[in-house]
């Protein structure tokens, strides 16, 4: 607990000195310093908790503690204390990711305790531990830690990341590994009481191109079909795909739990921005299976760091599953709290060259539709503008159906711009979420998506939509004014 208080202080202060320029107003984010991974997403006593890695001690990655979070409605944010410190025999250098589960009535996180043995040779090693609260609040370590002491012999060092649920009588746990030749895979262990644990076998292994080691699994049912997400470390870059420096993305398949067999598809990235990674889900009791990932990229540029802060979580995600075993990804319903005002800006009117709709607002919403159907333009999309030469630009190729997400006049001037191949049809829907230093982009109801953080410096002026080469039809175009939900909050102001 002396760990825990002085972390708590040490974020009092560094608190006071941030920089608020790109600090978020609707999005989960530190009271101050660095944050990575979210962790323990779950649904207890009717609110929604979401813990995440986090140094207390500086902008920077460090000895991970794990930050924590709470809401009713997954809109509005709690800052709760530091839920856990490293320091202690079996976690001595770090709490890393893991989940949370109800135990006994009891709120139990699971994690991956990583002990440094040599930091010049990045020589370490894992293990999985528990620790327990009876008011969701306050944890305390279990003093059989560690639960899971080291991995299967046929292991590499890397071996982190639980993610733990209750089928029938028994408690089931995917962990994160590598092998001893550097495949990514991720492994299975079966306990009757939570501390106990069996080793099952693999799950599922890299055939070879996915790369070295695979972080954060999480394994669950969605519309009668079996999802393995995890974000792999190591994949090589291929045309539009893999961009990133770590992906993240789903295997999808059938499950047999008598023989340990999954059998599934091909690897899937599940969303094609900057900055997604590390994504969780939890089922909440509206049957709804919700993702949040780190909005941010390993090694990626993060200006916020001279700020004092590092790091946020995307919105909650609402995954379902297409007839073609394609999942989709959308705001969760919730998101329509965030709106103030409504400005519907125009309907059903052709497009040649551009249309600004002007407002000097940061948090916004914006709905587009274009009938595809009824365009002669090669190309048609959004820019959000500065007032001077600053832009985001979302277009979309009709000729090629790509659908194109350009940063690079907002901040990030290297390795600016991603694409995703998407067949519109004959309408092309964009929903966009444009918060002070982020935009997340939906397009044809979650059948793409492109996250990415950004860094204008220049005010707003406006939403401008364009047509290149010919004319688009412009169905809808709405946008909404987002409340701040952290206005008011001390310890982030």
């Amino acid at each position: 607990m002396n760990r825990i208080q002085q972390a708590e202080e040490a974020l009092k202060k560094a608190g006071k000195k941030v920089n608020h320029r790109y600090r978020m107003g609707y999005h989960m984010m530190p009271r101050a310093n660095w944050i990575n991974d979210p962790n323990g997403l779950i649904q207890y006593k009717g609110e929604y908790h979401v813990f995440y890695q986090h140094h207390p001690y500086d902008e920077n990655w460090g000895p991970m503690h794990w930050g924590h979070l709470k809401s009713r409605d997954l809109i509005h944010w709690e800052h709760l204390p530091i839920a856990l410190a490293p320091g202690d025999a079996f976690d001595e250098s770090g709490c890393f990711s893991g989940s949370a589960v109800e135990y006994n009535g009891d709120l139990a996180l699971i994690y991956t305790g990583h002990n440094m043995i040599d930091e010049e040779k990045d020589d370490f090693y894992q293990n999985q531990n528990i620790a327990v609260s009876k008011d969701g609040i306050v944890f305390e370590k279990m003093k059989e830690n560690p639960v899971i002491a080291e991995p299967p012999e046929d292991s590499a060092r890397h071996f982190r990341d639980p993610k733990v649920w209750r089928h029938h009588e028994n408690w089931y746990m995917v962990v994160g590994n590598s092998s001893k030749e550097n495949v990514g895979r991720v492994i299975l262990y079966r306990s009757p009481n939570l501390v106990d644990w069996e080793y099952v076998g693999v799950l599922a292994q890299s055939d070879g191109n996915l790369g070295f080691m695979w972080e954060c699994p999480d394994f669950f049912e969605l519309d009668g079909k079996h999802v393995l997400l995890i974000s792999p470390q190591g994949i090589e870059a291929d045309g539009d795909s893999y961009q990133n420096l770590y992906q993240t993305g789903y295997l999808i398949g059938d499950y047999d739990e008598e023989t340990n067999e999954f059998v599934h598809g091909s690897f899937k990235e599940l969303d094609h921005g900057h900055d997604f990674y590390a994504v969780q889900t939890l089922l909440d009791d509206k049957g709804r299976r919700i993702a949040i990932g780190w909005m941010d990229m390993w090694e990626s540029e993060m200006p916020t760091k001279a700020d004092g802060w590092s790091g946020a979580l995307t919105l909650p995600r609402e995954l379902t599953l297409r007839d073609d075993h394609k999942i989709l990804m959308n705001p969760v319903e919730e998101t329509k709290l965030l709106r103030k005002t409504e400005h519907r800006v125009c309907a059903n009117r052709s497009l040649s060259g551009s249309y600004l709709a002007k407002t000097a607002e940061e948090l916004l919403e914006v709905k587009v539709v274009f009938d595809i159907a009824d365009c002669s333009a090669q190309t048609a999309g959004v820019r959000i503008r500065g007032l001077e030469k600053e832009e985001t630009i979302i277009r979309y190729s009709l000729t090629d159906q790509k659908l194109t997400l350009d940063c690079s006049a907002s901040g990030k001037e290297r390795d600016g711009v991603r694409n995703v191949q998407i067949e519109a049809g004959e309408k092309l829907s964009l929903r966009l979420f444009i918060d002070r230093s982020s935009i997340e982009v939906f397009a044809n109801h979650g059948e793409a998506t492109m996250t990415s953080r950004i860094y204008p410096k220049e005010g707003r002026l406006g939403i401008e939509l364009f047509s290149e080469k010919g004319d688009a039809r412009v169905e809808e175009f709405t946008y909404w004014v987002l409340k701040d939900i952290w206005k008011g909050d001390e310890s982030l102001e």
